[in-house]
């Protein structure tokens, strides 16, 4: 069991292409760009929501009162 956890793994190019077959046949090639876009679209999501909880965060910061001013 310890030999596997300290196998690299995805370290040859053949491995990445077999890999990349796989996903192929597995999901199709016409499923494939569609769900890359919804992925990018939810990351995308994601990194908004996570930016603007860091600005609410900073706005919190600097009111003394604890109220918002919009």
């Amino acid at each position: 069991m310890r030999y596997l956890l300290a196998m690299p793994f995805l370290r040859e190019p053949s491995h990445i292409l077999l890999l990349l077959i796989v996903v192929i046949l597995l999901f199709g090639a016409k499923r494939l760009p569609d769900s890359a876009r919804a992925l990018g679209r939810s990351l995308r999501i994601f990194k908004g929501e996570m930016k603007d909880m860091k600005n609410d965060g900073d706005e919190k910061k600097d009111d003394t009162d604890g109220t918002s001013a919009r």
